[in-house]
This record gives structure tokens, sequence and C-alpha cells, in this order.
């Protein structure tokens, strides 16, 4: 059966009938989970596998948003606390060494609490550069505030879930560092000059667009698109996304039922394909606006399958690696350094 160009989120632990009924039907390319969808152990192993069976495709990939600090889906008791990003900045700051050890082992640790529940995608890592006067919606998820650091110790993120085997999705494309407003809430309108974009937010971007996922920003650059946001903007997607960052990955709208977004979910949805997505992600798990994206989610093909079956095949083996000693080394750079 054909795939279709989006990915869904479901109302609760377990699928009910009516959520199977429309997986079967409507095919979506994936699935991403969060703290509604969350139990226990087996329970999410479960409900992963039963996601797959419903579409019949044991390699469609299950996200979630499994950064650390504010963002974590999996969490005490069952799964540790991780760090967030900014802790890895002052780490890197005190010595760059051990920043880029303790980011690549946070990520592995969270690859291998990933791997074991079947989920095969985080979306991670961050490369938004964060500036005075910003919005905390980023705030201690950042890196950093230079392209420079935040790039190196995002690749370190990449790495980390890499080895463990599970994909990585860089976000939020193409920045969204400088935003003063919570897309989640409103939409925000950054009014920073092109020349300064380039020279500061687009940087670790680029430097990082060989990674196989990407997710978009809902963010008006008014330098670039006045009138659109990232998400929704084909100026920006073609010129700055797939023209001068060069990243060729499956792109995926940020969720298109967050607030920044205007019209209903299916123009939504409709906006965010057209202007340049490869899929709309929509993660509330309402049946009523589930169907509305699926109505405008069209059959996966061309370059937009492509780069689908790519970001699938990036996957790689997990690499051996002592899950306990791993988790003292972390605990103990950050014992180290000081930092809570």
């Amino acid at each position: 059966m054909a795939v279709r160009a989006f990915i869904t989120g479901i109302s609760g632990p377990v699928l009910t009938d009516g959520e199977r009924a429309f997986l079967r039907a409507e095919q979506p390319w994936g699935f991403i989970l969060f703290k509604r969808n969350v139990e226990n152990p087996a329970q999410v192993a479960a409900l992963a596998a039963e996601l797959r069976a419903a579409v019949d495709r044991p390699d469609a990939p299950v996200l979630i948003d499994q950064e650390g600090g504010r963002v974590q889906r999996l969490g005490p008791p069952h799964w540790p606390r991780y760090p967030a990003g900014a802790v890895f900045g002052a780490l890197y700051d005190q010595l760059p060494e051990k920043g880029l050890r303790a980011a690549w082992l946070s990520s592995r640790l969270i690859a291998a609490d990933l791997a074991a529940l079947g989920i095969s995608v985080d979306c991670l890592p961050l490369a938004d550069v964060p500036v005075a006067g910003a919005d905390a919606v980023i705030g201690d998820r950042a890196y950093g505030t230079t392209p420079a650091k935040v790039a190196t110790i995002a690749r370190a993120v990449a790495d980390g879930l890499r080895d463990g085997g599970i994909l990585p999705v860089l976000k939020h494309i193409p920045g969204h560092g400088r935003a003063t407003a919570d897309s989640h809430l409103r939409l925000p309108t950054v009014d920073t000059p092109r020349a300064e974009l380039e020279r500061t937010d687009f940087v670790a971007f680029s430097q990082l667009s060989d990674l196989p996922m990407a997710m978009t920003a809902h963010v008006v650059f008014s330098a670039l698109d006045a009138a659109q946001p990232a998400t929704t903007s084909a100026t920006i997607i073609a010129q700055v996304i797939r023209g001068a960052m060069n990243f060729q990955g499956l792109l995926m709208s940020d969720d298109v039922s967050m607030n920044a977004l205007n019209g209903s979910i299916a123009e939504r949805t409709r906006a965010s394909l057209r202007a340049g997505c490869d899929v709309a992600l929509h993660c509330n798990g309402k049946m009523d606006e589930m169907r509305a994206v699926a109505s405008e989610a069209p059959v996966l093909a061309g370059e937009a399958l492509r780069r689908a079956d790519r970001a699938l095949a990036a996957r790689r083996p997990s690499q051996p690696f002592d899950r306990d000693s791993g988790r003292a080394e972390l605990d103990e750079l950050i014992a180290q350094a000081g930092i809570a």
C-alpha cells in the first residue's frame, strides 16, 4: 500500500479501534510518541510494535522528542533523567573534549533507551543559536550561543544517536534561536537582516546539512519572506534550506497543530507540503485533526519519496556500548564540572 506524506500522533498508551482503522486506511509515513503515550517500557515497546503492525510496515519510523532537560518524554521511574543541552555547552567551555564526550554519552545512552523500545528516531539535535532577549522556549535546550560551538556539540549528539542505531532529526531549521515568542503559542517574527542571519543563525545548520532529517521552524524571517513562516514558505525552503544550506535530507514540518500557524489544520498541512516540506507532522492525537491532515497528505512520490527512503536507509546498526559504565562516566563528567 502507498505511504502518505504525514507523521501522526495518537491519543493514549494503546491504540483504539478507531485509530487502528485510521492508520490502516491512511498509511502515515511515521508516528510520534508523547508523555500521554508512555506508561512503562513493556507498554511502549508493545505500542511501537502495534503501530507498525497497523500499517504493515516493520520499518515505519517511530519518533519521540527525547532531548534531556525540559524536553524528555521518557523519564523516571522507568528511564533516567538526562542533562539539558546547555550543560554540554558549559562543559565545553571548561574543556571542549569533556563537553563533546558528555554530549556523545548522553545521546548514546538515550539511543540505548529508545532502541530497547522499538523507537527508531529522536527529534534531536538542536542547532538553534539563542540570542539575548529571545523567548525561553529554546533557552537551556541550546548548546551555546555561537554557531561553531553549537554545530560541534550538535554533531556529537547526532553521532551518539546514530552509533546507537537511532536516526537524528535536526531542528529547528533554519533557526529558532532569535524568536521572541514560543511558536507553540503564537507566531514569532524575526526582523534580523539576511546577511546577519547567514553569518550567525544559519551557519550551524549548514554545517549539519548532511544529517538525514530536519524539522522546520514556525518562525517568520521578514528579510526572507515577510508573509510566511519557514514551514510554509516556498522561498525559505527553496532558497535557504535546500539552497544556501544545501540540506538534501527529509524535511518535516514542526507540528501543524501549533498556534503559530494560521488557518485550519487542513490548510496548514496543505501549505507546508506545497511550500516544500516532504512530510507534515501532526502531534496531538485528535482524530478530527488527524483526518484533516490525512485528507491533504499526498502519497509520497518523486524526490520526497527518495529522500524518505534515503533517511531510513541511513540508520546504522547499533555499536557495542556498556550502558552502566557510560552512565557512570557521564555523571562523573558533570560532577567534576560542578554542573547541576
